[in-house]
């Protein structure tokens, strides 16, 4: 199956060819042909499955072919609204790749910055805006934009949406949508809240879901290292200065944690960046940019902050703090191994965390592998419980016990994972 095999147009052909492109994803080959037929669309597929080309290309071939769109001033016809100031820049940089050749102008606009650049885009002419919620009602509010032309409508990352509280904000900005129009709806997860959420914004629509069985990236190779909360800093620098990679995205739970990450590296001679809400929005983007450049090989992330992270061959990916939401674990470790590159998943468990690699490794069926390191017998799996007998038993040649070592506090190794 090829891209041509879709009906796709010969100028959005070119584009995908410079961009390397050969054939389509699944989600890509499912939902090309919905679209062009001009049906609405439910999606559901995990990340790094291709979902922005799935739903960009037919609407840039709709644009396209439409001969209305030559003879008129521009007016947005195409809204395509996400969670994050990231994903939101990501996506314009995909419209204006895939529609390099077939005379499409796109805009996004978001908060965190000044709005007097945005507004003279848009004061220009845009075919297709992408936004986040925020700052797309701030403009409406002003009179920037208007809505009565759009006939696309795309809302991605609906649950990250629904998560960020953005759930009043989507109402609003339905009400004020024409009832004409196609609606793509995509997400990676599907809970009750995402399914009424989608109710009310498609019609009669198509569903499209890739592999709901797959929660992990089939090429990443997941490994587990249980370690003390005050041992993670030295654990991640050894990893770095051990494995080289030639990137790494390092994920945290809080802003202030990565910051704190930030701080150890450049202690230890490794120079990193951090991306996340407090950061100003230049700082956000000469961060991820040094990043994708290959000027800096570590990026260390909040998870809100990190969907608009799209870094082609990204080697290795570390929860450095392990998500307290089992469904966050495997869009992180989608940021590696993606189409068909392959990647690792490091990930950093200490005894508060067990519970997380409990739900996690029930979510994705699977135990994450067990290694080795060189703080492991230090780790204590039960601060609180009395000191017992040194015994035999050990796991990856790592044994229980403090091994006579004084300490205030016992040393266990911990008993094997799956035992009572």
């Amino acid at each position: 199956m090829t891209f041509k095999d879709l009906d796709v147009a010969a100028p959005i052909l070119s584009a995908l060819e410079k961009k390397g492109y050969t054939s389509p994803t699944p989600i890509q080959e499912q939902a090309i042909p919905i679209l062009l037929a001009g049906k609405d669309l439910m999606g559901c597929a995990q990340t790094g499955t291709g979902k922005t080309a799935a739903f960009a290309i037919p609407i840039i071939q709709h644009l396209h072919n439409d001969p209305k769109r030559r003879k008129q001033k521009r007016a947005i016809k195409a809204l395509v609204v996400t969670p994050t100031r990231e994903l939101a820049i990501q996506i314009q940089e995909n419209f204006t790749e895939y529609g390099a050749f077939a005379d499409i102008r796109t805009a996004v606009v978001f908060g965190g910055v000044k709005q007097n650049a945005q507004v003279n885009t848009l004061k220009n002419g845009v075919d297709v805006l992408i936004a986040t919620p925020g700052r797309l009602l701030d403009l409406m509010n002003q009179g920037f934009i208007s809505l009565r032309d759009v006939t696309y409508f795309v809302l991605d990352e609906a649950d990250q949406m629904l998560d960020m509280g953005f759930v009043n904000d989507i109402k609003k900005l339905l009400t004020k949508l024409p009832k004409q129009r196609q609606s793509l709806f995509f997400s990676a997860t599907m809970p009750a809240p995402i399914v009424k959420l989608s109710n009310e914004i498609l019609g009669h629509y198509e569903r499209v879901t890739i592999q709901p069985q797959q929660t992990t990236a089939e090429r990443v190779e997941q490994g587990l290292f249980f370690v003390n909360k005050s041992d993670k800093p030295e654990l991640l620098s050894h990893i770095i200065n051990t494995r080289k990679p030639a990137s790494v995205l390092v994920f945290t739970r809080t802003k202030h944690g990565a910051d704190k990450v930030v701080k150890y590296l450049s202690r230890v001679n490794i120079t990193a960046a951090a991306i996340h809400g407090n950061k100003s929005q230049n700082q956000r983007q000469a961060a991820l940019s040094a990043f994708k450049d290959g000027k800096i090989k570590v990026l260390i992330a909040t998870d809100i902050a990190a969907r608009g992270i799209d870094v082609s061959e990204l080697e290795l990916v570390i929860n450095y703090d392990l998500p307290n939401v089992p469904e966050t674990y495997v869009h992180r470790i989608g940021r590696t191994g993606r189409a068909s590159a392959s990647g690792a998943s490091l990930s950093f468990c200490d005894a508060e965390e067990k519970p997380y690699l409990k739900d996690i490794e029930k979510l994705i069926k699977q135990t994450v592998p067990v290694l080795d390191h060189p703080f492991a017998e230090a780790f204590e799996d039960r601060p609180s419980a009395p000191a017992k007998k040194q015994n035999s038993r050990s796991r990856q040649g790592v044994h229980n016990g403090n091994k006579g070592e004084k300490s205030k506090k016992p040393k266990w190794r911990g008993p094997r994972r799956g035992s009572s």
